[in-house]
């Protein structure tokens, strides 16, 4: 199923809860993993909009998956456990537009470029080497499972005030000349609270940030044209 079918299938299902959220619970917290993330959130967004209950601070994208993989193909590089790998991963939660920033991975990882780019193409490409690896059987479920249930941990966290929660999520952001972004935020009562800087990027990731930027500007475009044509019906 490529993206374009789930699209076909999400953005209605998308727009529908979220008409109902702004209708009985608009301070929600909302969070939106429904494929594909690029465009939902911004469809989400302008449906919370023309209800008057739009907060951006409260809308988040779960990229987590992107993150857990990232932590997870790293660890197994430097040998340690995967709890103890910090790598921002930026962009958008689809191919081209997942950016991890290896050259800010904690502890550090030093990688010539060409295996420094295959290993962000193996991140990038995670979900069909699980389908591959399960010969057409199934999808990821168990990674996609612990990443929305950290995600959602998190959130909980931090509207209980606990401090210092910070993951990387797809939401409205100013850091680049998009409309959403996935980066490093920090969390509070009231939401996203804090984006963090996004950082030096060497050349290869330089690269592939000017490179997905169009991409995930169509995206964004593809989900508020659904939630305008949507209206006009």
């Amino acid at each position: 199923m490529t993206r374009d079918d789930l699209f076909n299938i999400n953005a209605g299902i998308v727009a529908t809860l979220c008409e109902a959220i702004a209708a009985t619970c608009p301070d929600a917290w909302v969070c939106i993993i429904s494929n594909p993330v690029n465009s939902t959130v911004p469809i989400a967004a302008e449906v919370f909009k023309r209800a008057g209950s739009y907060n951006p601070a409260r809308l988040f994208g779960v990229t987590t998956l992107d993150v857990v993989r990232a932590e997870a193909f790293i660890a197994e590089l430097l040998n340690v456990d995967p709890k103890d790998v910090s790598v921002p991963v930026v962009g958008g939660h689809a191919g081209a537009t997942i950016l991890p920033l290896l050259s800010q991975v904690r502890p550090p990882l030093q990688l010539e470029p060409a295996k420094a780019q295959a290993l962000m193409a193996r991140i990038q490409d995670a979900g069909t080497e699980v389908v591959n690896a399960k010969a057409g059987a199934g999808s990821a479920t168990l990674s996609m499972a612990w990443a929305a249930a950290r995600f959602t941990e998190a959130c909980l966290r931090a509207m209980t005030g606990e401090g210092g929660i910070v993951e990387c999520s797809y939401v409205a952001s100013s850091l680049t000349s998009l409309p959403f972004f996935a980066s490093a935020v920090r969390l509070g009562r009231s939401g996203v609270e804090e984006f963090l800087p996004l950082g030096a990027m060497n050349d290869l990731e330089q690269r592939n940030y000017d490179t997905m930027l169009p991409e995930l500007a169509a995206s964004i475009k593809k989900g508020v044209d659904f939630v305008q044509k949507r209206g006009q019906q």
